[in-house]
């Protein structure tokens, strides 16, 4: 049975159409639909109730130590008040899941992972903690909301002390109110454009919600589902679990090499990503020429030769075309390589491209 977010009265009210997801009931959509809302976080303001998303808290002397074992990346110098994305790797440097690290202090450390990985997650991670740590999984206790979107920093000084707002991408400011609500503000977000990720109580969420939609009308703000979600990370570049990366795929072939650093000590994975840090094949950008649309898992040809599949494919609302990711072996990764993609048993025309597909520039930038 999927249970209910928080907000999940705020969807209904505002005539979402919900859906089952990640063992949720979520909004897919509102009225304005897919494009409207994808075009909303592009050019104004977008927010989206991420709620199913897990968090998970590691307390103790040991807490920063237990992190650089289970992740890929090195956290040793991460300041108190910044974020760090990374993976979560098995033995064999295949991806656990990929996640955020977020740096209260030295000793206390809050994980956020997928949705769709929680249980998996949180078992993992206590089957591999060792010395002074305490893991809590806060999930059920947490909201979460996301505010992207070019107008975002002009809605939340509406609702929060300047102050309060991160300057930096990837940084957060714990114990801070919005709407008279506490909460964490980070400056983060799954969509490619400036914004926020709010994580709050559930009782808070309601508020917070509220206010943030009332404060963003003159700015068109939109309440946005899983449709758009989707596809602005998708135009963006970013990888979802499932798709760009699993167990069968190490961070290295997922184009997250930047995640992994060998030099910094011993983590769990680490003896086979020595072994794979030289990939086979690798996850790159496909723009379709022929007419057709790439979904996942379909296979990519260099005439009747298999040379990879498909990991995201879609109409990209903002750019106008059809694009996809795909997992393709070495030498045929480079820019410009004609390819074709079974969509449907149809062969389609499709050009490797540089990704990400989309990028704002400014979504970097200080405040």
């Amino acid at each position: 049975m999927e249970l209910k977010t928080p907000l999940y009265d705020c969807h209904v009210a505002a005539k979402g159409k919900i859906v089952p997801f990640a063992g949720y009931l979520l909004p897919v959509q509102y009225e304005a639909g897919v494009i409207a809302e994808h075009m909303a976080v592009r050019q104004k303001a977008g927010i989206f109730d991420v709620s199913h998303m897990a968090e998970i808290t590691l307390k103790g002397k040991d807490a920063m130590a237990n992190v650089q074992n289970i992740v890929t990346s090195d956290c040793s110098k991460l300041k108190d008040g910044h974020v760090k994305y990374t993976t979560m790797c098995y033995d064999n440097g295949t991806v656990v899941d990929d996640l955020l690290v977020y740096k209260v202090s030295d000793e206390s450390i809050l994980l956020v992972v997928n949705a769709a990985n929680h249980h998996k997650d949180v078992e993992w991670i206590k089957d591999h903690l060792t010395g002074d740590v305490v893991m809590e999984d806060i999930s059920d206790n947490v909201a979460q909301i996301a505010l992207q979107g070019p107008c975002s920093l002009d809605i939340m000084k509406k609702l929060t002390d300047e102050k309060n707002i991160p300057s930096k991408y990837y940084t957060f400011t714990e114990k801070c109110l919005v709407a008279g609500e506490e909460c964490l503000l980070s400056r983060t977000g799954y969509t490619g454009e400036f914004g926020f990720e709010i994580y709050c109580g559930n009782d808070s969420a309601p508020v917070i919600w509220n206010a943030l939609m009332e404060a963003g009308k003159e700015y068109g703000l939109l309440p946005c589902g899983l449709g758009c979600r989707d596809t602005l990370r998708f135009e963006a570049g970013m990888p979802l679990y499932g798709h760009e990366m699993d167990d069968t795929i190490t961070p290295y072939e997922a184009g997250l090499g930047f995640a992994v650093k060998l030099e910094k000590g011993d983590f769990i994975g680490k003896k086979a990503l020595e072994e794979k840090s030289k990939p086979t094949r690798t996850c790159i950008g496909l723009k379709m020429t022929g007419r057709g649309i790439a979904r996942e898992h379909q296979d990519v040809y260099d005439g009747d030769k298999k040379i990879g599949f498909t990991a995201s494919g879609s109409h990209c609302p903002y750019l106008n075309g059809a694009y996809a990711t795909a997992i393709l072996e070495m030498p045929y990764t480079a820019l410009g390589t004609k390819v074709e993609v079974d969509v449907r048993g149809r062969r389609v025309a499709a050009e490797v491209v540089k990704t990400p597909f989309y990028v704002n520039p400014d979504q970097r930038k200080k405040l």
